[in-house]
């Protein structure tokens, strides 16, 4: 054990609430800042959701106000690191960029230099342009020249960014994201929590938790939901979460005609609460790494129907994932949900008591990040 706080400055974008930074609040509230002290390098003036709680947690949140793609963006981050550092890990959510971003940092010995891959971006990258594949060749050459650890939320996700055969890189390794299970032992009363969102007791509620981007295809499930909704008349869609797309995806609910049958919640602190009143969790994403979401949605006790190239590493409690390729068309996804609505397997203590034993457990998972910053 080290005589002090072993210092970790995790970049990332923004820490509103997303998979990544839903993770990162959980290894903050739960690390021991004795053994690790965690900052933060965010890209943006515009106040986040967790930002609040991470200064009240003894953190620092390190503005960059320079645009990455201005030439004094490495000026400014090394200025940063300088005068808060020094660290012991530099760690970085920013996909590709995490490579032009290591290399802006290299000579400021830090040792540990993690690049951390959250999203299988292979079938995105397929289409790019020719300056985004230049951008893209340059940055695996500074993930391959500056990273001490290549990390990976699945194995699917690794060989996106880092390639086919980067296990047989030693610096390679899967680090799956724990979530918090404390708030999936304390039950909630399900016809409460239904009660306050004006759901009636006999409608079959549907979910999606996830930004409004294109990589969770919002297009795609509220077509879906729109299909079930003309075979199921109790049907209820929950959207959760917000993004640039969430005006348009509003527009497309009201002309399916499904506006009435449709919350649009925003972000929420309380998902695992919003989870307990759903009998089912619709996931038709585009490209995934290792959606947390799915693990909550599974320690809920959910039957959840996904895109069939998901990771198979995110099947954790057996039988609650149902896959469909995209190919197969709104129809018979529609066709499916209905089924599994209106035939519920609820099965949260098991699924609970699955997740518990694994590393999916924030406070196992907490230990691997440990052994990475030398703690």
């Amino acid at each position: 054990m080290t005589s002090r706080p072993r210092r970790a400055l995790h970049v990332i974008r923004t820490m509103n609430r997303g998979g990544v930074e839903t993770w990162l609040m959980h290894v903050l509230r739960r690390s021991d800042p004795q053994l690790l002290q965690m900052d933060f390098l965010v890209h943006t003036d515009t106040p986040a959701a967790y930002d609040r709680e991470i200064v009240e947690r003894g953190s620092r949140l390190l503005r960059c106000r320079t645009s990455w793609r201005s030439p004094a963006y490495g000026c400014a981050v090394r200025s940063l690191v300088r005068q808060y550092g020094p660290y012991d890990a530099i760690h970085s959510h920013v996909h590709y960029f995490s490579g032009v971003l290591l290399a802006l940092i290299r000579g400021l010995q830090v040792p540990t230099r993690i690049a951390h891959c959250h999203c299988d971006s292979f079938p995105r990258d397929l289409a790019a342009g020719w300056l985004r594949r230049r951008y893209i060749q340059a940055a695996k050459a500074g993930l391959e020249r500056y990273a001490t650890h290549w990390l990976a939320a699945s194995e699917k996700a690794g060989r996106g960014l880092f390639g086919d055969q980067w296990r047989r890189d030693p610096r390679s390794q899967v680090l799956h994201c724990g979530i918090d299970l404390e708030p999936f032992r304390q039950p909630e009363d399900r016809e409460c929590v239904r009660e306050s969102l004006r759901v009636a007791a006999d409608e079959l509620v549907v979910g999606h938790v996830g930004r409004f981007e294109q990589q969770k295809n919002h297009p795609f499930l509220v077509e879906i939901a729109a299909e079930a909704a003309r075979r199921e008349p109790r049907l209820r869609l929950l959207l959760i979460g917000e993004g640039p797309a969430r005006t348009l995806i509003e527009e497309r609910v009201r002309a399916l005609g499904i506006g009435s049958r449709t919350n649009f919640l925003g972000s929420r602190a309380d998902v695992p609460r919003l989870l307990s009143a759903m009998d089912g969790f619709l996931f038709p994403s585009l490209c995934e790494g290792l959606p947390l979401t799915l693990l909550e949605a599974q320690a809920a006790g959910l039957p959840c129907l996904i895109t069939d190239s998901i990771s198979s590493e995110t099947d954790v409690a057996s039988g609650l994932l149902h896959r469909l390729p995209l190919q197969a068309g709104a129809q018979a996804w529609a066709n499916k949900l209905v089924t599994i609505l209106r035939n519920p397997k609820h099965n949260q203590p098991s699924g609970l008591a699955v997740l518990e034993k694994t590393d999916f457990n924030i406070q196992i998972a907490l230990e691997g990040l440990y052994a990475l910053y030398g703690v």
